[in-house]
This record gives structure tokens, C-alpha cells and sequence, in this order.
């Protein structure tokens, strides 16, 4: 009975620890100001996001390479968990090489913004980047909605009230719960659905959906599992592509690769009037 005691007092402190720290272990934030994006992207301007809670948030705008027919399509960027907006340069280079406008945002309390992260606070944030895009020109059906990891959820939830021309879904996750029951197999996935915060539920979202959406994902994800993204792909209400990257773990290089700019290519071609 003893033994039995401690083990139900362990199991408690562990599901209290995940309730009271979880935030800790979705978001890792890079709160460092990245330098001017002249310094990575030729063609990129310093912008200011403008949230509905009276945020300031400092995002890049990136213009199509010099030379380079323009496209006459914007990319809104929406990134993972980690990091911030200088680790994207690389990608959104590869973009303006092709034609496109990239919006490359930071969330509330990334890359020196202010403000602390939660679900409701990204959307408020890629709101806020939708609306930036606009306002230079671009009509909703010409934006393209690209979600790295944790930004899938968040571009999921923006694509349901504010519809793009197409989404493209880098490792998706069914839910933020089914990640976590991945990660943490002893607590039940209703248990963790229950004492989460920040749901992210990006299948239901994309099964609803009528808009061209591409998923792409590794064979070798053991951050967010494989088999996740499959059920993204395999529900999603208007497949465009799938694009399977073999032996790509979450965090390998080719996510910034030629072939991640092609898919976004293609599916740009798709919904090109």
C-alpha cells in the first residue's frame, strides 16, 4: 500500500507539473532581437505587426530578387516553436528567388517582441500578418499560408476564419495533445486534452477545409510523429500534395531545401488566376 501510495503521488506530481509548466515545454523562444534584415535578405524591409490586444511585433517583409519576374503572391511565414525569425533567412531567399513576397513573422514574445506566447496570442499574431499583407496590395486568394511545425497549428486555426488561396503544412500535427501523448505515453491522451491550454487542433481544422493545402513531412520525425502528419494528409478536405521527405527528422536541413520551395511553387501555380 505504501509503495502503491508513492506511486499515485509521483503520477500526481507529474500530471501537476504538466499542467503548471507547460507553456515551458511548447514554447522555446529565441527573445533576442535578430539584427536588421539587410543583413541576411537584400531585398528585406523592417516591418511592424499591429495585434488587436496593442501589440507592436517587428517582422520581416521580403521582396522578390532583383531580375526575377514578379509573382504577384505573398508567403506568410508562420514558424515552429524555437528560434526566431533570423533562422528562416535561408528559405525565404529561396522564395523572392522564385517570385514571391515572404512575410517572415515572429510571435509574441519571439525575437524581441513583447508579449508571452499561448494559442490564442499566435492568432492574434498571424492575424495581424494576414492584415499586414493586405494592406500592401495583396488579395486574400493570392497569399499562401506556410506553417513550419507548431505554426501548422497556426495557420490552421487563421486558414478557418481568414481563408488564403492555399496552405502549405511543413510536419503538421493532429493535435497538440496527440504530441504530447507521444512524449509523455503514462498520461492518458484525454487527460492531457483536458489540462491542456493551447490546443492547436489542426486536423479538424484542415479536414473542414475546402482550400488547397500541400503537407509535407520526414519518415525520421520523432518530434512530431510521422505517422501525425499522415493523418493530416489523409483527412484534409482538398488535398493538393503530398510531399514525403524520406529519412528527414523535424529539424534536418532540407526543410530549407529547393524541393520545400518547389512544393510551394506548384501548389502557387495551382491557384494562379
Amino acid at each position: 500500500m505504501k509503495t502503491l501510495g508513492v506511486l499515485a503521488a509521483g503520477y500526481v506530481l507529474l500530471v501537476g507539473g504538466l499542467w503548471a509548466g507547460q507553456r515551458h515545454l511548447i514554447f522555446f523562444p529565441s527573445r533576442n532581437s535578430p539584427p536588421p534584415v539587410t543583413e541576411f535578405l537584400p531585398t528585406g524591409s523592417d516591418i511592424v505587426l499591429h495585434t488587436k490586444d496593442g501589440l507592436e511585433l517587428d517582422a520581416w517583409w521580403v521582396a522578390p530578387a532583383p531580375g526575377v519576374p514578379d509573382r504577384g503572391q505573398a508567403v506568410l511565414f508562420a514558424p515552429g516553436n524555437g528560434g526566431n525569425r533570423g533562422g528562416r533567412t535561408v528559405f525565404a531567399q529561396n522564395l523572392a528567388d522564385q517570385g514571391f513576397h515572404v512575410l517572415l513573422m515572429d510571435y509574441r514574445g519571439y525575437g524581441g517582441n513583447p508579449g508571452t506566447p499561448s494559442a490564442d496570442g499566435l492568432h492574434l499574431d498571424a492575424l495581424a500578418a494576414q492584415q499586414a499583407i493586405v494592406d500592401r496590395g495583396f488579395e486574400p486568394g493570392s497569399i499562401i499560408y506556410f506553417g513550419e511545425s507548431l505554426g501548422t497549428g497556426v495557420v490552421s486555426r487563421l486558414a478557418s476564419e481568414v481563408p488564403p488561396g492555399a496552405i502549405v503544412l511543413r510536419s503538421p500535427f493532429t493535435t497538440l495533445a496527440d504530441v504530447a501523448a507521444s512524449q509523455f505515453r503514462i498520461v492518458p491522451p484525454s487527460l492531457l486534452t483536458a489540462i491542456m491550454r493551447d490546443h492547436f487542433d489542426v486536423v479538424n481544422n484542415i479536414a473542414a477545409s475546402a482550400i488547397p493545402t500541400t503537407v509535407v513531412y520526414g519518415t525520421a520525425d520523432t518530434t512530431v510523429p510521422t505517422k501525425l502528419s499522415m493523418e493530416v494528409a489523409d483527412r484534409a478536405g482538398n488535398l493538393f500534395e503530398r510531399l514525403v521527405i524520406e529519412g528527414a527528422g523535424h529539424n534536418d536541413a532540407v526543410w530549407a531545401s529547393g524541393q520545400i520551395t518547389d512544393a510551394v511553387v506548384r501548389i502557387g501555380d495551382a491557384i494562379r488566376p
